[in-house]
């Protein structure tokens, strides 16, 4: 039997593409899979953009051909992952597997990606302001990027980060700067564990201290187009009242980092909205009152653009712990990587973004998987 195929995008759909990637760390090999699953479909990008392990594989996949993003990112998730000694199966393994990439991580730092400092670093007075340094990501970055490629606006690339001194939010775009893989660095570098990364004078910080999706942004940045944006979330918002320290520690950071994503699209949305509202009142507005001050404001505040935002959120089966963003077993990103490929597959079958937009919608959010998860537990319900 063959596998069943998204269907057709019609030319009358000519939206142009963008990829959102949120932080989230070791939870980042489900983005990958998200992406390779976009490599073979109609949707190419025309932009990607990322914070912090989103900005790295955001780095990537505009640093590289088309034909080798996926092979790239392969190549970097599997440097940065440690292998273990047991197998994926069955679960109780598994959980070992997870506790073993974490401490891994924890006491030795990941291959190509980061380490713990060395002792001499705190004796003397010394003081430093991480606990593990980045020198290897810099190297692994020019030996997986082309950043010249980057530069070259094949496509467009941007990665945010906080600036350490003023507290702004900063954004690093190849439309206004040459990207150099310190920007990169910059939007990964979470405190206490990175140190800041320093960019022509000033020192910075994990963008996602701030705002860890740079969906805003991309839809917002002027000129404004059109867009499909596909959003991929590294934390969930739903899940079980916890039972112990552990789940609470896991539940509290999924909800602090889902909960800014889920508020900051639902705004957009609804701004956006506004917008194309605003754009439509406008045609129907006499020529006497279009000659007001307040229209005038009004039709500047107007917008013709429509978006259709497309949510893609890692949503693992079981608890994972509170160390799952810095477990970096082989094993449990195997398992992540294939998730996202499943996830967005089954997203790209739906398409539902190919439906008629709706007079008076501005932007649209799709969820297909949490659409079917909640349709199934209604019929479980029933049943």
């Amino acid at each position: 039997m063959t596998e069943p195929q998204p269907p057709k995008r019609p030319s009358s759909y000519d939206k142009k593409v963008a990829l959102v990637l949120q932080g989230g760390g070791a939870l980042g090999s489900y983005q990958a899979g998200v992406y390779e699953a976009l490599s073979t479909s109609e949707y190419q990008l025309d932009w990607v953009s990322g914070i912090s392990i989103g900005a790295i594989n955001a780095a990537i996949i505009a640093g590289n051909a088309p034909d080798k993003r996926v092979e790239q990112l392969r190549t970097f998730w599997e440097m940065v992952t440690s292998r273990t000694p047991f197998p994926l199966t069955p679960n109780a393994i598994v959980a070992q597997d997870r506790r073993i990439g974490s401490l891994t991580s924890l006491f030795y730092g990941q291959p190509g990606f980061f380490a713990p400092r060395a002792l001499s670093d705190w004796c003397f007075g010394n003081t430093p302001t991480s606990f593990y340094d980045t020198l290897a990501l810099k190297a692994t970055l020019e030996g997986l990027v082309d950043f010249d490629r980057i530069n070259s606006r094949e496509i467009d690339f941007s990665v945010g980060a906080v600036n350490v001194r003023t507290g702004n939010f900063a954004y690093f775009n190849n439309r206004e700067i040459r990207i150099r893989p310190e920007h990169v660095m910059a939007s990964g570098a979470l405190p206490p564990g990175f140190p800041a990364v320093e960019i022509d004078g000033e020192h910075y910080w994990d963008g996602g201290l701030v705002s860890n999706t740079p969906l805003q942004y991309v839809l917002e940045y002027i000129p404004r187009r059109s867009r499909l944006t596909f959003q991929v979330d590294l934390f969930h918002a739903r899940g079980r009242v916890p039972q112990n320290l552990e789940e609470v520690s896991e539940r509290d950071k999924d909800i602090r980092y889902s909960s800014r994503t889920r508020a900051g699209t639902d705004a957009f949305r609804a701004m956006h909205d506004v917008r194309h509202n605003v754009n439509t009142l406008w045609n129907k507005l006499p020529d006497e009152l279009k000659a007001t001050p307040e229209a005038r404001f009004l039709y500047n505040f107007g917008c013709v653009t429509t978006m259709d935002i497309v949510q893609l959120i890692y949503r693992p089966t079981e608890e994972q712990g509170q160390a799952k963003d810095y477990d970096f077993g082989r094993g449990t990103m195997e398992l992540r990587w294939a998730q996202g490929l499943s996830d967005a597959r089954e997203t790209l079958l739906a398409s539902p973004w190919l439906e008629p937009m709706p007079e008076e919608a501005g932007a649209r959010t799709f969820d297909v998987l949490g659409a079917r998860k909640a349709r199934e537990k209604l019929a479980g319900r029933r049943g």
